[in-house]
C-alpha cells in the first residue's frame, strides 16, 4: 500500500511541478510585466493610492485563483456567501497554507493585513505593502509611536468599511489544529473597538502543503471558506475578557472546521 502511494506521488510530480511553475510565473513575471504598470498608475495618479493599491491586489489574485482552478479542475472550492459580505470588522482566521492570505485578499476590495516587519524592507515588495496599507507586524509591542498612528488609521478604516484579517495562530497549522493564540491580535480589536468576523478556512494545505514547494495538483480536494459568526463585544464592559475572547473565537473555529472542541 505505502509503495502504491508513493508511486502515485511520483506520477503526480511533474504534473506537480508544471502547475507550480505556471504558477510562479503568473505571480512573479505576470506582475512584473504587466501589473506593474497598473500600481505604478495608480501611485502617479490616483486619489486614494491606498485604496486603489488594495482594489488593485485584490484583481491580481482573483485572476491567480482563476487560473488555480483552471490548472487543478479536481479542486473544488466552496465559499461562504456570508463571508464575501463582511464589511468593516477584523477578520479572525485559521492558517494552514500559504494560499489563505491571498485567497483572503482575493475577496475582498478593501483589505488589510498584518505583514511581518521584516518583509517591508524588501524592494518592490516592501513599497507595495506599504503604500496597500498593510501593518507590519508589533515585535515592540502595541504602545510603540509608530503602532498607535497605525491604530488611529485602522480606526477609521474600518469604520469606513474596510477588512482588516488576521491569523492569530502566528504561523502555519502543520496538523490541522488550531494552534496557540498570540493576543496582540484581540488587544488590536479591543482597541480599535471593532467587531470581529471568524472565518473557517479548511484544507487549503492539502493543495500546498508547508512543508513542500510543489502544489499537490493531482489530489480531489474540497476547499472551503466558512463563515463562523460575528462577534461584537462589550470591550467597556467591566466583566470583559481577553481570554474569554479568544477562546470563544477558537470554539467557533473549531466548530466551522468541524474539529472536536478541547475540553
Amino acid at each position: 500500500m505505502e509503495a502504491a502511494r508513493m508511486s502515485r506521488k511520483g506520477l503526480h510530480t511533474p504534473l506537480d511541478f508544471t502547475v507550480t511553475i505556471l504558477l510562479w510565473v503568473y505571480y512573479v513575471l505576470g506582475w512584473l510585466c504587466f501589473y506593474s504598470f497598473f500600481y505604478l498608475k495608480a501611485y502617479l495618479l490616483a486619489a486614494d493610492r491606498e485604496r486603489a493599491f488594495q482594489a488593485l491586489n485584490q484583481r491580481f489574485h482573483s485572476i491567480f485563483f482563476v487560473f488555480l482552478t483552471r490548472l487543478c479542475p479536481q479542486v473544488t472550492w466552496r465559499i461562504d456567501p456570508r463571508a464575501t459580505l463582511i464589511r468593516g470588522a477584523i477578520i479572525v482566521a485559521n492558517h494552514s497554507s500559504f494560499l489563505d492570505p491571498i485567497w483572503l485578499v482575493s475577496l475582498f476590495d478593501r483589505q488589510k493585513t498584518i505583514v511581518k516587519r521584516a518583509y517591508f524592507s524588501v524592494p518592490i515588495f516592501g513599497w507595495l505593502l506599504k503604500t496597500s496599507g498593510y501593518v507590519p507586524s508589533f515585535a515592540q509591542g502595541l504602545f510603540t509611536v509608530d503602532m498607535a498612528d497605525q491604530l488611529k488609521g485602522l480606526r477609521g478604516y474600518l469604520a469606513g468599511g474596510g477588512n482588516l484579517f488576521i491569523f492569530p495562530e502566528g504561523t502555519r497549522s502543520r496538523d490541522g489544529r488550531i494552534g496557540s493564540f498570540d493576543p496582540g491580535a484581540f488587544k488590536i480589536a479591543r482597541l480599535c473597538r471593532a467587531p470581529l468576523e471568524v472565518v473557517a478556512i479548511a484544507r487549503t494545505e492539502r493543495l500546498f502543503p508547508s512543508d513542500r514547494f510543489l502544489f499537490n495538483s493531482s489530489e480531489t480536494i474540497e476547499i472551503s471558506l466558512t463563515s463562523a459568526g460575528r462577534l461584537s463585544p462589550d470591550y467597556d464592559n467591566p466583566d470583559f475578557s481577553l481570554a474569554g475572547l479568544m477562546d470563544e473565537v477558537r470554539k467557533r473555529l473549531e466548530a466551522g472546521l468541524g474539529l472536536k472542541t478541547m475540553g
